[in-house]
């Protein structure tokens, strides 16, 4: 089992657990799923004695929605209903987390965002020292990363030590109890994507479970159900994790490093990664930089409009390939010091908003990769 960080402070334990964000709620939210082949289905060691005997209406799968949830679910992915609905039986409520994912109470004062704060939990010594020692014991795979996907070695690492500082905490929560939980018990009964988006996680994790992908009765992750390394969600691990091994069938982001660094790369380069370029251009901006900024995780901007606006290269700069790609402004407040830090951003930011989508995320990601190649 993975050892709690008692030195962690409390901000960067919910970060961790969680395993990734969205502006709001701090939660990755990968949409996509893929139709089964029915051909590639393997039937677990499991599945034979869940389809022998009745499967009784127990604990979530007491309750209609559940019930009718997992008859969908069966249908759509060509899975035995006695098999979907043997593991949902297993399932248990986690309070955590409804806790974590209840929103303030109407009127009570919200804590505002601090880039400084929230840099400071991940650019720190021990993460930097263990991050430089994660990259020299894993070198030829990273290299071997750079090679493929065309994401940089300091990035891959730095997300692996954002995530769980180098796999040191994984999460401790059962997934299965966790992504049920928040599928059919979300405290914000208002937000259905949410739920929509939990749900589709399930499905994918009973999926997986299925083919032997995962076993859900063990599989330990992150309060939201993320899992492993690399803190994947069910449909990221289904989607675009990557085998170290061609020879193995089962790609193991809990234990191998290998295959948690290959996917973490794949990932990226999928979700918009153009090798070659930085994550920041060097630019600055003019004093109004606020009226560029639009909050959206895609690029809308170009050089030629930046510049228009009153921005220009940093002393010393040259203009870079980034001047040919989309560009986006992002904010990161500093309220403590009544101000708010701006940065010029490419797509390879943006790449990285789309593994936790929010800026504070993608940057600290950004700083801690170039503080390990200092």
């Amino acid at each position: 089992m993975p050892k709690a960080l008692s030195y962690l402070p409390l901000l960067s334990l919910v970060l961790v657990l969680s395993g990734c964000s969205t502006p709001a709620a701090d939660l990755r939210l990968d949409k996509g799923s893929a139709p089964i082949d029915q051909a590639q289905v393997q039937t677990t060691p499991n599945t034979a004695m869940e389809l022998a005997k009745p499967v009784p209406n127990t604990g979530y799968l007491a309750r209609p929605d559940v019930q009718a949830y997992a008859q969908t679910v069966a249908q759509s992915r060509n899975l035995p209903p006695e098999n979907v609905r043997a593991l949902l039986a297993k399932a248990q409520r986690l309070p955590v987390a409804i806790r974590l994912m209840t929103p303030p109470e109407p009127g009570k004062p919200v804590t505002p965002k601090n880039w400084a704060t929230y840099r400071n939990n991940f650019v720190e010594p021990i993460r930097i020292n263990a991050g430089k020692t994660f990259m020299a014991e894993h070198e030829a795979m990273l290299k071997a990363a750079e090679s493929r996907f065309g994401v940089p070695a300091n990035i891959i690492a730095a997300i692996i030590g954002v995530e769980t500082l180098y796999g040191q905490y994984m999460g401790n929560y059962r997934v299965l109890d966790a992504l049920t939980t928040l599928s059919f018990d979300y405290p914000d009964a208002l937000r259905a994507d949410r739920i929509e988006m939990f749900q589709g996680q399930l499905a994918d994790f009973i999926e997986l479970h299925y083919r032997g992908k995962v076993d859900a009765n063990r599989q330990l992750g992150s309060f939201a159900g993320a899992m492993g390394i690399p803190q994947f969600m069910p449909t990221s691990l289904k989607l675009w994790a990557v085998s170290s091994d061609p020879s193995q069938t089962r790609i193991d982001l809990e234990h191998n490093v290998n295959d948690a660094i290959l996917s973490v790369a794949n990932f990226l380069k999928v979700h918009g990664w153009i090798a070659g370029l930085p994550v920041f251009a060097p630019v600055d901006l003019p004093a109004k930089a606020g009226e560029l900024v639009d909050g959206g995780l895609t690029p809308r901007l170009d050089w030629t409009q930046l510049k228009a606006a009153g921005a220009t290269l940093a002393p010393g700069a040259q203009p870079g390939p980034w001047a040919d790609y989309p560009l986006g402004v992002i904010n990161l407040p500093l309220p403590t010091q009544n101000t708010v830090q701006y940065r010029t951003a490419t797509p390879n930011f943006f790449a990285l908003t789309q593994y936790n989508r929010s800026y504070f995320y993608a940057a600290a990601v950004a700083d801690l990769a170039q503080a390990l190649v200092r």
